[in-house]
């Protein structure tokens, strides 16, 4: 792989970082650059979970130092988040992920649609609807279940479930998030280390653009607050449901 591709997946991974820390989606950008290079699609996305999970560690760094994030029921929220993740990933090695591409795009319009309806309670933090054990099981599970097993548009699920279970301001919400896509990824990532088929230069490359895109995008997100992460996150779930419409299509 020659250098000026490696230096172009850098600079793409860069502009994907900037998106996924305000709003997840970054593989929109990511995976067609890395099969557009000619890369197998199976390399492309082994590549690809490794740039994504720099990516997001980056921004959730950011989130924590920021002191957004809340740490009260976390390690239960994260613990409930691998486990979900772990049994997805495993279930993907027996099960075919198609019923789950069929019903993802009319979940990610469902969350589309909860932000654009919500964007004035999503700036204030409200009451909770359950508590920290019933959140893990109800939403931390399943949705950590959804990432290891198929993937796309996880964070914004997430977002949606604090704002909506827990009552929380969207940007404190985005901080949880990206924590939890974080411990998602990395059990992605673990499973997929010993498969041979991730591609290191481009995805070295990719990773570094990934932790530089993670942090700017993790400032703008903290500096504009709620107004643009709602708007990215109506994008990007949008973005996201098309795309795997027009997939199954094809």
């Amino acid at each position: 792989m020659s250098i000026e591709l490696l230096v172009l997946l850098f600079a793409v991974a860069i502009g994907a970082g900037i998106v996924d820390a305000i709003a997840g989606g970054g593989g929109l950008i990511t995976l067609p650059a890395l099969l557009l290079t000619g890369m197998p699609p199976a390399q492309a996305l082994a590549s690809n979970k490794i740039q994504a999970l720099a990516s997001v560690a980056s921004s959730a760094h950011r989130y924590l130092r920021s002191g957004e994030a809340e740490t009260s029921g976390l390690p239960m929220r994260m613990c409930a988040s691998v486990g979900g993740a772990g049994i997805g990933a495993y279930c993907l090695r027996l099960a075919d992920p198609s019923l789950l591409s069929r019903i993802a795009p009319f979940l990610l319009i469902g969350v589309a649609c909860f932000f654009l309806l919500s964007r004035n309670h999503i700036g204030t933090k409200r009451p909770a609807v359950v508590g920290n054990a019933a959140f893990a099981a109800l939403a931390c599970l399943p949705i950590g279940f959804y990432d290891g097993f198929f993937g796309p548009g996880t964070g914004s699920m997430y977002a949606a479930a604090f704002v909506l279970l827990l009552g929380r301001e969207l940007r404190s919400a985005t901080a949880d998030t990206k924590i939890l896509n974080t411990a998602g990824s990395v059990v992605a990532a673990a499973i997929l280390l010993p498969s041979g088929l991730i591609v290191w230069p481009a995805a070295l490359a990719m990773a570094l653009g990934g932790i530089i895109g993670g942090q700017i995008g993790a400032r703008l997100a903290l500096r504009w607050g709620a107004p643009l992460i709602r708007r990215m996150l109506v994008l990007v779930s949008i973005a996201l449901a098309i795309r795997l419409i027009l997939q199954q299509y094809n």
